[in-house]
């Protein structure tokens, strides 16, 4: 009797760098500063309409059995240091010596309902282990379960034209002047779609580059343009460090989420976003600095902001990630003028729900030719999980899926958005984080 589940049918990154850069900075930032937390995932299906099979799941957790021979190559330890220097040498041979441990992730099906096909439901996903090893956990669970559920569940759809569609969305933002990165490892269709993705993007900057005689000099990993120049468009890179390497890209990132919520659950929330940047500041000194304000509502954010004018004036820009865009860029510069600070020398990255118009209308109001700041954007899932169904040419949706850090030495971490529907965590912990800050809690 052949195994179950077909190995065929496994889905496992080809590498331990197909992840998100930000993982690894953070990663290193635990490594200093926390190296004996110990943190928990959990895994949440934002659309209660979306049905895994038990076959799907199963070879989920088969998959995810098999990320143990997952191991830094001498090949990508050598390329990492040289595309990375961030990287302190005590952290890549730390990584360089990492493995995952399966053991650490408990998946359950949870039947909903009976069909003559098979078993349908939900699933239930914790990763959990010392903070510095499950924070490597999210991103790869979440390709995986992406790619199999269009693998094995919903297979309305093919390939057919995703290169050329990403060609066209490059050519796009480039023509507008927009310096943007690929930031769609968590949510893709397959790895097969992101390569594929990645190729039209960086064949669209090659076509841009030849047409105006630019190069790709001139941007930082950061992702954002270097001196007053913001013209023309830049394909600045790609989050996905496999990728980055595979394609010869710029690795792209800098901070996520996790952080703000570790160290607000660590050291306190009333003083959490300034406590969370200056230990960021002891790990990276002058590099990758680009602020996210929305882990407990931008208003938070930027109250601390004000109470450390010295961190605005280090710190090379923000990113928003939810929220209305559009307002973002104003309040940003009152903030910045408010300290003295001139904001035409920081950077505003855009990275929620992304698509090529929003991101050149937001140009236009955020940029240069609008309020002055420099601006870029980081695009994820309409890059990466863009399709239409093969049946009728409806819109394949992705799924609305995300993993975050649950909580940190047994005491619950959360996450209080800008927008109302994203916030996550412990409901008595969010109201009182929220009292704390002087949010709304209704």
């Amino acid at each position: 009797m052949a195994a179950y589940p077909n190995p065929d049918d496994l889905v496992v990154p080809p590498s331990i760098l197909d992840t998100d850069l930000y993982k690894f900075t953070m990663q290193q930032a635990v490594l200093e500063h926390f190296p004996d937390a110990y943190a928990t995932y959990r895994f949440t299906n934002r659309n209660a309409d979306t049905i895994f099979t038990r076959k799907s799941i199963d070879i989920l957790r088969a998959s995810v059995n098999q990320y143990a021979r997952l191991q830094m190559s001498a090949d990508e330890k050598a390329w990492f240091s040289d595309a990375c220097p961030y990287f302190k040498p005590e952290y890549r041979e730390w990584l360089s010596c990492y493995r995952f441990k399966p053991e650490q992730v408990d998946i359950k099906f949870v039947l909903r309902r009976e069909r003559k096909k098979g078993q349908h439901g939900n699933v239930e996903i914790t990763a959990s282990g010392p903070w510095v090893e499950s924070i490597l956990w999210e991103v790869p669970l979440m390709s995986t379960l992406c790619e199999i559920y269009y693998k094995h569940v919903d297979t309305d759809w093919t390939y057919d034209g995703q290169e050329e569609q990403a060609y066209e969305k490059g050519t796009a933002l480039l023509a507008h002047g927009c310096v943007f990165n690929e930031f769609g490892s968590r949510r893709r269709r397959s790895l097969k779609t992101h390569d594929l993705v990645i190729a039209g993007l960086k064949r669209a900057m090659t076509d841009a580059e030849t047409a105006s005689g630019t190069t790709q000099e001139g941007h930082n990993v950061e992702g954002m343009p270097l001196g007053e120049k913001s013209e023309p468009g830049k394909l600045s890179g790609t989050s996905n460090v496999y990728l980055a390497m595979k394609h010869a890209l710029t690795p792209t990132g800098t901070i996520a989420h996790e952080w703000f919520m570790g160290v607000a659950t660590a050291k306190g929330y009333e003083n959490a976003n300034t406590a969370a940047l200056r230990l960021w500041e002891q790990t990276y000194n002058d590099v990758l600095l680009v602020a996210l304000t929305d882990t407990f509502s931008s208003d938070a954010f930027f109250k601390n902001l004000e109470s450390a004018p010295e961190i605005a004036q280090k710190w090379a820009g923000l990113r928003q990630d939810s929220g209305e865009p559009f307002d973002f860029a104003p309040r940003a510069k009152a903030v910045y003028e408010k300290l003295g600070i001139d904001w035409r020398q920081k950077v505003i990255v855009f990275s929620d729900a992304l698509k090529v118009d929003k991101a050149a209308k937001l140009l236009d109001s955020a940029g240069p030719k609008g309020l002055g700041f420099k601006v870029a954007f980081g695009i994820g899932t309409n890059l990466t999980n863009d399709f239409k169904k093969r049946s009728n040419g409806a819109s394949s949706d992705a799924l609305n899926i995300v993993i975050k850090i649950a909580s940190l030495d047994g005491k619950p971490c959360v996450k209080i958005s800008d927008d109302l529907q994203k916030n996550t965590g412990d409901q008595e912990t969010v109201k009182k984080v929220k009292q704390i800050f002087g949010l709304p809690t209704a």
